[in-house]
């Protein structure tokens, strides 16, 4: 089944041309079925990218879906033009009296700031509280994870002696949590980041569970009781080349970074990097989507609103 962007939205063109089946507004309006309804809050700065990659994971399933976007409405995005951002964007105020089956909420590059000295704080706080009536399942992703764990559970993110910078090896912790049914033993994971959430915090809170780490990028997926809220610490929806491009970025900009670990083939930044993480990516979000969404949501999306959940999927999701 497809995924329903707008028309125009660059995803689309990008997304066919990989054989993604995608729905345009014009004709979804044909078809009788209740899609998912799924809110991205994109907060990362490469806008167009972030949509492409999670459309990507999001319509790779045969669940049908439709993508709204939104972003914060007191902040202006430097590297995305405001003629798409009016295109495709919304604001918070013009959904929030709406239920939605699925809220993804992206990272950002503010990792630096205290939480509270994040511009959008205030309005990400508002977010968060809303999402616990109106949305059935909340996948947070990278800095969106931690503001998560910190905003409802008090879990502070804690700075790292060095960027954690390339392509991790992960570790199931159980293979019954149906968050990764299918997945390997071992699976692997990008990230970039400079905080990290230590797991002791986690495990002190009741109802968290950690259900896969790193012994090199420490926890990376955490949820609550059956999926309501997920807290995913990498970026398993990178494009092969997302990495090399923030790394020649900031070689140009004279940074002190290393090279991504395990990224590029013999730690040669002049080689083609090797993507180990691509189905693991389909794998997870196809889980979330199918077993955390689809399986226990009612489908009056009305009924969110009132706590109602259907009897499928796993108890312990």
């Amino acid at each position: 089944m497809p995924i329903k962007i707008p028309n125009r939205l660059p995803a689309t063109q990008t997304l066919r041309r990989e054989n993604i089946f995608v729905m345009t507004d014009t004709r979804a309006v044909a078809q009788d079925i209740r899609p998912l309804q799924i809110l991205l809050l994109n907060l990362m700065p490469t806008k167009v990218d972030t949509e492409t990659q999670l459309a990507r994971v999001l319509g790779n399933t045969p669940l049908q879906i439709e993508l709204e976007l939104i972003a914060p409405a007191g902040h202006i995005s430097r590297n995305t033009s405001q003629e798409h951002m009016l295109s495709f964007y919304k604001t918070f105020d013009e959904v929030k009296d709406r239920n939605f089956d699925g809220l993804v909420i992206t990272g950002a590059p503010v990792e630096h700031l205290p939480f509270e000295e994040v511009d959008y704080w205030p309005e990400l706080c508002a977010i968060m509280e809303w999402s616990k009536t109106h949305v059935h399942s909340t996948l947070h992703i990278c800095w969106g994870a931690q503001a998560g764990l910190y905003y409802h559970y008090g879990i502070p993110k804690r700075a790292l002696p060095q960027k954690l910078f390339g392509v991790f090896r992960h570790q199931v912790e159980d293979p019954n949590f149906i968050l990764f049914r299918g997945f390997d033993d071992a699976f692997w994971v990008p990230h970039s980041r400079n905080t990290t959430v230590d797991r002791a915090d986690i495990e002190a809170v009741p109802g968290l569970k950690v259900l896969a780490d790193s012994e090199e990028a420490g926890v990376y997926a955490v949820k609550t009781p059956r999926g309501r809220q997920v807290f995913l610490m990498g970026h398993a929806e990178y494009d092969r080349d997302t990495l090399r491009r923030e790394y020649l970025r900031d070689v140009a900009a004279g940074v002190d970074i290393q090279i991504p670990r395990h990224y590029f083939p013999e730690d040669d930044p002049g080689r083609e990097p090797l993507v180990r993480w691509r189905s693991c990516a389909h794998l997870l979000y196809a889980n979330w989507l199918n077993y955390c969404v689809y399986q226990t949501v009612p489908y009056d999306i009305r009924d969110i609103e009132r706590g109602v959940r259907t009897g499928g999927g796993d108890e312990e999701a």
